[in-house]
């Protein structure tokens, strides 16, 4: 290691201590510091992993997905540097290289195995020259800071052309297909279970057009959002064939999925222990980006077995309910679905259909920058599926008014309906008065109000810091 480099790396490393010992995660700062000092160093670092890189982007699930992901990877013994913990810019994914550089150009770990950011892809991807680029969906969200998918689908092709890697791409949904129709290091992955196909589009659904010819697809069935197998009857442009699928699907409530999983190389039997069809996507994606890497379906379905939910998407969490005078007599489920855009909503709800009963809601809806300022997208979600199933909903975050306002106009009667701005006391009155201890309750937050809740639970004891 030039000693230049080695002394750049120590400041970002003492920046690093001193972000944890003022209580922060320093998943990004000490990165930012590096890339500052020297603008090459995720490029430098990325050089130096042997069997090079793997970078996973979408706008829902790419959390999970490398968790999945990792899951498999290390199930084969491939030993990884990975951002676990979710910070997918470039200063996320420099601290992670940082954390794993060592001194003589070493670095503990062989393959990088990289979330990455919609917007920083390219960046990244000029930088680390990855073996494999897994992108697997495409859905309206944080339009404030993103544009129209439509943007981002023309960004990731200029990405893409000239770089070599091998794509891995969901074949049903028909932007991020297109990316793949020009090149044959491809891998397309999807599902193969028409009894999984909903009645209908959603009307919020996007990708509704041929990027071709823009006549409107036809769409033969309908999984989730705008994903499906679909056709242009104007020019023929059509899904491509999937070499990786899931069939025999079945959904288990809000605790568990299951699928027959097709390779090339194989089958095999998967059992998630984590919910709903977003869930099953999430999975076929990291299973593709290992079919490529040339791992085998047995292992594959192993990784996938042993995959737990990564921190505030489906986690649950043991929450101490205060008995009549004060001691903590007993504890109660909650269960962290995040909600952010649309699509993903949409899953969440639909998951929760499938439980019987009526359920406990805390809703959890903030607008800042990283949820999108603009919330309107609450009126696209179709939480009318959930209409005459919620016993009580708690309202909280920056925005709960409106999400309060958005639940009446979807059936919920305003009796039990709550708003309450304050999160703690959200929490506690969830939770708390009048509830039944052994029925489930679910938190239903975007993606700064995830963070938020978590933050308090650890504070609470009741649940460990994601950083850990």
């Amino acid at each position: 290691m030039p000693a230049a480099l080695g002394a750049k790396l120590a400041l970002a490393r003492a920046v690093g201590a001193l972000s944890r010992l003022r209580g922060g995660g320093a998943t990004s700062a000490p990165g930012k510091v590096l890339m500052r000092l020297d603008p090459g160093a995720i490029g430098e670092l990325g050089g130096r992993l042997e069997r090079g890189s793997a970078l996973i982007s979408a706008t829902n699930g790419k959390t999970t997905t490398a968790t999945m992901a990792a899951a498999i990877l290390q199930q084969a013994g491939v030993p990884l540097v990975h951002n676990q913990a979710g910070a997918n810019m470039a200063g996320g994914i420099a601290t992670t290289l940082l954390d794993a550089a060592r001194p003589r150009g070493a670095i503990a770990g062989e393959l990088g195995l990289f979330e990455v950011d919609e917007l920083w892809l390219e960046q990244l991807v000029a930088q680390l020259h990855p073996r494999a680029i897994v992108l697997a969906n495409l859905f309206r969200d944080q339009l404030d800071r993103f544009g129209e998918l439509e943007t981002i689908a023309d960004s990731w092709e200029r990405v893409l052309r000239g770089h070599a890697a091998t794509l891995v791409l969901n074949a049903d949904d028909p932007l991020i297909a297109d990316l793949g129709r020009e090149r044959d290091d491809v891998v397309y992955f999807g599902l193969d279970d028409d009894t999984m196909a909903l009645g209908g589009m959603a009307h919020a659904s996007d990708a509704k057009h041929c990027r071709r010819c823009g006549a409107p697809y036809v769409f033969d069935a309908v999984y989730l959002g705008h994903l499906g197998r679909y056709h242009c009857p104007s020019c023929g442009r059509r899904r491509p064939e999937p070499l990786v699928t899931a069939r025999d699907v079945r959904l288990e409530g809000v605790r568990a999925a299951r699928f027959r999983l097709h390779t090339p190389a194989g089958d095999a039997d998967v059992e998630l222990a984590l919910p709903g069809l977003y869930n099953v996507y999430n999975a076929l994606a990291a299973a593709a980006l290992a079919s490529a890497l040339e791992i085998a379906p047995a292992t594959i379905a192993a990784g996938l077995a042993s995959t737990r939910a990564a921190f505030g998407r489906a986690e649950t969490v043991a929450l101490s309910l205060p008995a009549p005078g004060g001691s903590v007599a007993l504890t109660r489920e909650l269960r962290i679905m995040l909600i952010k855009n649309p699509a993903g909503a949409n899953e969440v709800l639909r998951t929760l259909a499938l439980e019987p009963g009526e359920h406990d809601l805390l809703g959890v809806l903030n607008d800042r920058i990283a949820d999108g300022r603009d919330v309107s997208w609450i009126w696209d979600a179709d939480f009318e599926l959930l209409a005459g199933r919620v016993r009580r909903v708690t309202c909280s975050g920056s925005r709960a008014a409106d999400l309060a306002t958005r639940l009446k106009y979807a059936g919920i009667e305003p009796a039990r309906i709550e708003v309450r701005e304050d999160l703690a006391a959200a929490l506690d009155g969830a939770a708390g008065a009048g509830a039944d201890a052994r029925s489930t309750l679910y938190a239903l937050p975007t993606y700064t109000a995830m963070l938020a809740l978590r933050e308090l639970l650890v504070a609470r004891g009741e649940a460990s810091s994601a950083w850990s």
